[in-house]
């Protein structure tokens, strides 16, 4: 009895001992072969294989990994030459496919990356390198999507890290660079000055012209108050001359005072009647005061 139950439990230690029992973690997978062929894929939990007739061939992660990529010399299409790195996102979806479809799956990932970069930049010139970099991620990542569906592999994301011109290309740029940056300065010098210039040129005929405006009014305020007092030296003479008149034809004894009074603004009509305009004449009476007064009055409105 003791034999019988011994070599059961002997089978039961050697299967177990001989690593029958496996244990697969979440994320993971084990893929199994029976003598020699493709089995079964081993679930994350415990699971038991036979042994010598049962073997894993293959233990990977289902996670997300990233591949690195190393740095690749590139052509462009204008025969420049670039170094290019990047990084790619991919998942194993199908264990039992990418393990028997490609032998070193990385590697052959690597390799095909490399060619697929080479052939991009080979499209593109120097300067659209930098510009379209998003574009060419994404023509990058569907490529490779599609070219390693066949090995149940996919492609979440490419990313360009690095693009490193030549050290020559390099100094090119720079001196490019230097002289577009010369040149920005020089233009917004060259339009600083014109507008400085041209607002000085605006300064200059604003005050002019606000010179002469204040020329103008000025003329024309002094015409206006030698009107205002012509009218009111002319309107004072004309009343003068009216109280003369009325004064004479209420005392008529007072004729020969007033003769001598008048003389002295006779002389100096006399001495008006010299710059006066051509066709003036004076008609009066020396003998009679008040023909002399109508005279004068008429002669000062004529000057008026």
């Amino acid at each position: 009895m003791e034999v019988f139950f011994g070599l059961p439990a002997l089978v039961l230690l050697a299967l177990l001992g001989g690593g029958s029992v496996k244990v697969t973690s979440g994320g993971r997978s084990r893929l199994v072969e029976r003598l020699g062929k493709y089995d079964r894929e081993l679930q994350p939990g415990l699971s038991f294989v036979l042994p010598v007739v049962e073997k894993v061939v293959s233990h990977e992660s289902l996670k997300e990994r990233v591949l690195d990529i190393p740095p690749q010399l590139c052509i462009t299409r204008d025969n420049v030459s670039i170094e290019v790195d990047a990084v790619v996102y991919w998942q194993l979806l199908e264990h039992s496919r990418a393990y028997y479809a490609v032998d070193n799956l990385q590697a052959a990932m690597v390799n095909l990356v490399l060619t697929q970069i080479r052939a991009e930049m080979g499209k593109l010139d120097l300067d659209q390198t930098f510009t379209t970099r998003s574009e060419v991620n994404e023509l990058l990542l569907k490529e490779l999507d599609e070219a390693t569906d066949p090995w149940g592999v996919k492609v979440t994301r490419v990313e360009m890290r690095d693009i490193n011109p030549s050290s020559g290309v390099q100094q090119a740029m720079e001196a490019q660079m230097t002289a577009e940056r010369e040149k920005r300065a020089a233009i917004l010098r060259s339009e600083g000055e014109k507008e400085a210039q041209l607002n000085e040129a605006r300064g200059r005929a604003e005050a002019l012209v606000l010179d002469a405006r204040a020329q103008k009014e000025a003329l024309l305020l002094e015409a206006e108050a030698q009107v205002k007092q012509q009218e009111l030296l002319a309107k004072a003479k004309a009343e003068a001359a009216l109280e003369l008149a009325s004064a004479l034809e209420a005392n008529p004894k007072a004729a020969e005072a007033m003769r001598l009074m008048l003389a002295k603004d006779w002389m100096q009509m006399g001495e008006q009647l010299v710059d006066a305009p051509a066709g003036s004449v004076l008609m009066v009476d020396p003998q009679s005061p008040a023909s002399l007064l109508a005279a004068l009055k008429q002669f000062q409105q004529g000057q008026v």
